[in-house]
């Protein structure tokens, strides 16, 4: 028995050597290098969260100017269906009538400086995104999803609809 712990011990001693390498090359840690990187990724952390913040803020701006602004649009959308309303009637007025066009050529003139497209024309295809269809009709001239007539026309700045086209769409 004795011989056999005397062989045993050269293998553990064995053993040993091969550990002690791997710990002599682990890195001794300095307090100092750990408390800089810990700032170093505070102060980056923070960096990102203001740039962040600043990305997020500057779109909520822009929201909110393009949300204003929309509702300024939606107020004047009674007007210009009177202004039209007013030069689709007949009149002996001419003075009245080029008043009337006067006007309506300035505010559609506005609304498109503000960005502001109107669409909905009779012919146009019918697009349940951006069109409202209220009467369908059997007309065997126009083609199917065809628009026929226009009650009233439809608003939109950029990809927000401000007001949906009102139509009657041909089956």
């Amino acid at each position: 028995m004795a011989k056999k712990k005397k062989e045993n011990t050269p293998e553990v001693e064995e053993e040993v050597k091969q550990e002690t390498p791997v710990e002599e090359a682990a890195p001794e840690v300095n307090p100092w290098e750990e408390k800089y990187n810990a700032e170093h990724d505070s102060y980056l952390r923070l960096a990102a969260d203001y740039d962040n913040f600043r990305k997020r803020t500057a779109k909520e701006k822009e929201q909110l100017y393009t949300n204003g602004k929309s509702d300024a649009v939606e107020k004047l959308l009674p007007v210009y269906d009177n202004l039209e309303r007013a030069l689709n009637q007949p009149t002996e007025d001419a003075a009245y009538k080029k008043g009337v066009e006067m006007t309506m050529t300035q505010l559609v003139s506005i609304l498109n400086g503000l960005g502001v497209e109107i669409y909905g024309q009779p012919g146009d295809a019918f697009d349940p995104n951006i069109h409202n269809a209220v009467m369908h009709t059997e007309d065997e001239n126009a083609q199917e999803n065809t628009i026929t007539q226009v009650f009233q026309k439809g608003f939109k700045m950029g990809e927000k609809i401000v007001r949906f086209a009102m139509v009657q769409v041909a089956n």
